[in-house]
């Protein structure tokens, strides 16, 4: 076998029937499978041992030899191999054909490509092929042309007339001579000619055939292999047959299509010996051409050849396309060993690095490392005895056990796999029962809940997949999401709502006052009963020292509550302490308000004083965000392990609970809806007099619901009691929220429609009072379109995630920096007076192009080439920089890829991002994983005149990406100048906007309905819109330039992402549209030998005409093109990733014509062929790496023991276990 890693590119080709033969071991000649009496393969046939390879491991047909000692053996009675039978896999065989035949690829495709290499249409093609008409193949000296068409009543009068003076024939062997007398060279030559005069159609047409002869010519095909004389047999274990129970078989379909074109065959052959008469041999052959199209690909052309129960059969071109295809199924997934799935449970007891992993499946994933150990110490002689041993579940298998997972790591996995936190590294835990244990912060990441969903469990088992498991994969590690930076592991639910009760503070609690030496003293007096969690209490600020406290307040006493005093010490010692939930004290000493004055009254301070607010979800996410800045990973696990066992604690002790007398009620909500019914009657009384139309009445009708919703649901909140346990839960973050307590104690409101709108009929009832049966009925069609809604953008998310990953997949880091001197100009986005994305969020974590100047001052804030971490953003926003040239993907000179300076920080880490980082995978997830979190519908604007419906969600993200005329389009100028006029037309029912530029004048027709966004007077540049409305890119593009085109479609994403409080870092859809950009269009080939029309990477672009500059030649022009996700994964030059996303039979056909070479420099094409993926540790670079090791010997004795290994400890473990080994 070659060695998978080595070879750098793969080429496909159309094989010659001399290749075909060569890869055959021997002549399918009999349509038999096997004997059904013997249940031997048939001689001859289609499982032949002799062509095919024994079906046994090393034993022949006959029984003559057996055993490994005769490997190589041919058998001289039954003529088989002895081999292993695994090469039934790879051996192919071949069918001769009695006459040649097309291939259906080559002569159905769009375009035809044998249609185009003999200039003839594919309709007289198919003709031809399926014997309905004879072609002139030479003409002789007869008024006939070449390639003319005869029907056969022609064909016998021109026989009849000229004899043998010409020659015409019918069926692929006519195709077959035609196409070897092509002369590409001369047909090239010619075309080229024509190109220089030609126009319209006739150009078209003479471009895409010199594209295919070109490739006829380049590659080395000749365009006869087009037609087969002999069919490849695929390895009879890819097309297996199986009996089943009944002693009935069960067969591949390509058993069934293949004994199809033998039979036909061999009936072909023997009317040939017999001398039939034509008609009869040329209907066979017409037989022969469809069963070997339907053995290519069934249903292409005609009806589809059907099994049994009208089921159309699957072919060779069905084993390739589609979800269940080989590509998809088998090639980019498969399954592996090592893995089991169990219903997730959660456990609050695990360290942030473990899950827990039920003893059974364990004992089953760890086996042969448990059998290894067995008999490494002794307790079993061998093997076999092991298995025994752990199959009877003795006592000291389970010892072994526990001493063989403490080193092995293994990898959870919930589907549906949205972002690279779907799979996380734990370490097991054993634990009783039978469902795996997660810890209860790990569920954001794998948006896991309790309520049976099930989760998949992998054992990396290399050396290096440990290693790569335990640094990179380790939970404990990923705390950021790669999505925007922020903690994916925030405390949820009781966690949040423990740690809300516990840093309360109330007035008058027991012990209120008291001034305590040290924590240890407070903790002494709360145990004794003599204070509270809320008891506001005096503290001694020496008592911790290590915490930096206001300047001339180190020794005094401090006012705060004890709970909040047992919050702080699980925070790190020299962190600040935390006594109000504001950003000001993450970020310095607590206020002085808070300190005694000498001489001052405790009692008194503390009436005078408001209360302090206790600790919500936001902040708590704050606090970790903070934390791992400051003291990154590792302290940060910690701390979120500390946070968990002090929230459940604490939530425990507070006895919170919830009952129906909780749910508070409001008296004058009758009053309410009363005074709303009234204004209803009112709108329905102008109605009926015909002042307003049925459109305003519904409108009005449902704002006088909605705003009566709103007086009740501000009554709600004024009246809720801050003790009030439903108030506690929504407050802290923990759960609901305002209006789900409106339905609960107010009104439920209007409810949705069938038809999308909403129903005029508002439910009055609230859930405390109970509905009434129309409410509740009406309530089903509100509940139930919600659910389907879901449904729907669940599949539409995935598959936009899917086609994202797709056009990226092949960015990844390349290089330090890539030494562009471009950037972009970044300043907030907006939209009208609204804040869609601010400078703040553009800014951090992206290099800096230019100095960013203090516009006050002129001091420079932050030198050119520096990543901006979030204080520097802070200080150039506190500056009042309104906008930043940065460093961007949009601008990287990096062919393949980006460099490091030009995409900036890894968000998920917080640091540089690293050469290898596969960034195009990492932002298709970021972009398509909260593709659920958006609406599905388009929105109308509240049916005010002239406003068009704006596409927003999850359609408008997918009209972005697949650059689709949008809807609602806006007119964009494309000069720059002064708007003239704006001139009102009636009876064309459309206005004209004049822009007046420097050199020309410009006049826009736009319908009446629009509305426009200019006035008489302005400036306009190009590519502004002069109508509201969204841009199409495609135009923009042809108007301005790629860069603004691309700056357009990231802030329309943003825009996009952002009103649905989605927020996600810039850098993702800059490497996505970028993608989107990568490709030029001819215009004029200059002294290349690149066609009109072509398309082609804008790298490879510039280096053909570099090569034609150097020699003197004039280089071609070309046009930036725009294209669609999809096109652009379509396009992209591995022929393996394309056919493997869509179009497959499409894809092969073109690449097996051009013969193109995959260069394997994305990752699905080395997925496919089983390379390691030239990303991360995969690089060539860092492939023949030693590790380094070089670690203080103290850094060791500081890491905690339960704690996660740090990085460093296992690199010195490795380490000292590879010296050992040595010695």
């Amino acid at each position: 076998m070659i060695d998978v890693n080595k070879f750098e590119s793969m080429q496909i080709g159309l094989a010659s029937p001399n290749k075909i033969r060569s890869w055959s071991y021997g002549e399918v000649k009999k349509p038999e499978t096997i004997n059904y009496r013997t249940l031997k393969p048939e001689k001859d046939g289609l499982f032949d041992e002799r062509i095919f390879g024994p079906t046994k491991d090393y034993a022949c047909a006959c029984g003559k030899y057996k055993g490994v000692r005769y490997r190589g053996i041919v058998c001289d009675r039954c003529g088989v191999e002895v081999t292993s039978s695994k090469v039934r896999r790879e051996r192919m065989g071949h069918i001769e054909l009695a006459a040649p035949v097309s291939h259906i690829w080559y002569f159905k495709g769009i375009p035809s490509r044998m249609g185009l290499v003999l200039d003839i249409s594919p309709r007289s093609l198919e003709e031809v092929i399926y014997f309905a008409a004879y072609i002139v193949i030479d003409a002789g000296d007869t008024d006939l042309e070449n390639k003319q068409l005869l029907t056969e009543v022609e064909y016998r009068d021109y026989k009849a007339k000229y004899g043998d003076r010409f020659e015409a024939k019918m069926g692929a062997e006519a195709i077959k001579e035609l196409l070897e007398r092509v002369d590409i060279d001369k047909e090239v030559a010619t075309l080229k000619e024509e190109l220089k005069s030609a126009t319209g159609q006739k150009r078209t047409r003479a471009i895409r055939r010199l594209d295919i002869l070109d490739a006829f010519k380049t590659s080395g095909n000749k365009p006869e292999w087009m037609i087969m004389d002999c069919i490849p047999v695929i390895p009879p274990d890819l097309r297996p047959m199986v009996q089943l129970d009944g002693g009935r078989f069960a067969t591949s379909d390509l058993n069934d299509l293949y004994r199809r074109v033998i039979n036909r065959n061999n009936r072909l052959k023997r009317l040939l010996d017999l001398n039939a008469p034509r008609i009869i041999v040329q209907n066979e052959k017409r037989m022969l051409q469809e069963a070997v199209d339907a053995l290519i690909d069934n249903g292409r052309r005609g009806r589809p050849v059907v099994g049994p129960g009208n089921r159309p059969l699957k072919s060779l071109s069905h084993m390739l396309k589609g979800k269940q295809g080989r590509f998809r199924q088998n090639l980019l997934g498969k399954r592996v060993d090592y893995s089991g799935r169990s219903v997730i449970d959660v456990s609050p007891k695990l360290k942030f690095y473990q899950c827990g992993v039920p003893r059974p499946m364990a004992l089953e994933l760890f086996k042969p490392f448990v059998i290894n150990e067995l008999v490494k110490r002794g307790l079993a002689s061998n093997i076999k005895n092991a298995t025994r041993k752990i199959d009877r579940e003795d006592d000291d298998v389970w010892d072994v056990l526990e001493d063989v997972i403490k080193e092995r790591p293994v990898l959870l996995n919930r589907a549906p796999t949205l972002h690279r936190l779907g799979i996380q590294a734990f370490e097991p835990v054993l634990v009783p029962g039978k469902s795996i244990r997660l810890h209860p912060l790990a569920c954001e990441a794998y948006n896991a809940d309790f309520d049976g969903d099930q989760m998949a469990i992998h054992v990396p088992l290399s050396d290096e997949a440990v290693a790569e498991s335990r640094l990179l994969m380790l939970a404990a590690h990923h705390i950021l999401a790669p999505r925007d930076g922020k903690p994916v592991v925030t405390p949820s639910q009781d966690i949040v709502l423990g740690n809300y009760w516990l840093t309360q503070s109330e007035r008058g609690r027991e012990g209120e006052g008291m001034i305590f030496d040290s924590p240890e003293e407070a903790a002494i007096a709360y145990a004794n009963g003599d204070i509270h969690y809320h008891t506001r209490i005096g503290l001694a600020a020496d008592s911790m020292p290590e915490k930096p406290w206001p300047k001339g307040h180190e020794h005094d006493i401090f006012v705060t509550t004890y709970g909040k005093l047992v919050f702080n010490q699980i925070l790190p010692k020299d962190f600040f302490y935390i006594n109000d939930p504001t950003q000001e004290n993450l970020t310095h000493p607590i206020d002085e308000r808070y300190f005694l004055q000498p001489g001052e009254d405790i009692h008194e301070k503390l009436d005078n004083m408001k209360l302090g607010d206790a600790f919500k979800k936001g902040f708590l996410s704050d606090i970790i965000a903070q934390i791992y800045k400051i003291y990154k990973v590792q302290r940060t696990s910690d701390l979120l392990d500390d946070i968990k066992e002090l929230g459940f604690t604490v939530c425990t002790y507070s006895g919170l609970t919830i009952g129906v007398e909780d749910i508070p009620t409001i008296t004058d909500k009758d009053d309410i809806v009363a005074e709303a019914r009234k204004k209803v009657d009112v709108v329905s009384k102008q109605y009926r007099r015909g002042l307003i139309t049925d459109e305003e009445r519904h409108d009005r009708v449902i704002s006088i619901w909605n705003s009566c919703k709103d007086t009740v649901q501000a009554e709600i909140a004024d009246i809720h009691a801050p003790r009030n346990p439903i108030t506690v839960m929504a407050d802290s973050g923990a759960r609901g929220n305002i209006s789900n307590f409106t339905q609960l104690a107010g009104m439920r409101g209007l409810m949705a429609a069938p038809n999308g709108g909403m129903m005029e009929i508002p439910v009055t009832s609230n859930f405390r009072e109970g509905l009434s049966v129309l409410e509740m009925f009406m309530s089903t069609h509100g509940a139930r379109k919600g659910m389907t809604d879901t449904a729907l953008k669940t599949a539409n998310s995935g598959y936009l995630t899917r086609r994202l990953v797709d056009v990226a997949q092949d960015v990844i880091i390349r290089e330090e920096d890539c030494g562009t001197d471009r950037g972009i100009t970044v300043k907030a986005i907006t939209e009208g007076d609204e804040m869609i994305e601010p400078l703040f969020d553009r800014l951090v974590g992206r290099y800096t192009l230019k100095s960013v100047v203090n516009p006050q001052t002129g001091e420079v804030i932050c030198p050119a080439d520096v990543m901006m971490d979030e204080d520097m953003a802070h200080k150039i926003v506190d500056a009042g920089v309104t906008e930043v040239t940065i460093r961007s993907v949009f601008t990287c000179n990096t062919p393949h890829g980006v460099c490091k300076k030009c995409y900036g920080m890894n968000l998920a880490t917080g640091e540089d991002v690293e050469v290898g980082e596969a960034v195009g995978t990492v932002a298709a997830q970021s972009i398509g994983e909260p593709g659920t979190q958006l609406t599905m519908r388009n929105f109308h604007n509240g049916g005010v005149a002239g406003g068009a419906d704006i596409t927003q969600g999850l359609p408008r993200v997918q009209e972005l990406f697949e650059a689709r005329n949008p809807k609602g389009r806006a007119t964009i100028s494309e000069v720059s100048g002064e708007v003239t006029s704006i001139e009102e037309d009636p009876a064309e029912h459309s206005r004209q906007i004049t822009v007046q530029g420097q050199t020309d004048t410009r006049t826009y027709d736009v319908p009446y309905t629009a509305s426009v966004a200019v006035s008489e007077g302005d400036h306009v540049e190009r590519g502004d819109r002069l109508t509201i409305g969204s841009v199409d890119p495609k135009e923009l593009i042809r108007v301005c330039d790629s860069l603004t085109t691309e700056k357009y479609i990231l802030n329309e994403i943003q825009k996009a992402y952002r009103m649905q409080g989605v927020e996600v870092a810039d850098k993702h859809a800059e490497v996505i549209t970028r993608q989107m950009l990568q490709k030029v269009r001819i215009l004029d080939p200059g002294e290349t030998d690149l066609l009109p029309g072509e398309l082609m990477d804008i790298g490879d672009f510039k280096e053909r005409n570099k090569e034609v500059i150097i020699s003197g030649g004039i280089p071609a022009t070309a046009q930036s093109v725009i294209l669609g996700i999809t096109k652009a994964a379509l396009e992209t030059n591995s022929f393996l990733s394309a056919a493997s996303f869509q179009e497959t039979t499409r894809i092969l056909t073109d690449a097996s014509i051009r013969g193109k070479e995959d260069p394997l420099l994305g990752l699905k094409e080395n997925v496919i062929i089983g390379k390691i993926i030239p990303a991360g540790t995969g690089m060539a670079v860092y492939r023949e790496m030693e590790p380094k090791v070089d670690v203080p010997e103290e850094n060791l004795k500081d890491a905690k023991k339960d704690s996660v290994y740090s990085i460093a400890d296992i690199e010195k473990k490795l380490a000292a276990e590879s010296n050992d080994s040595k010695d």
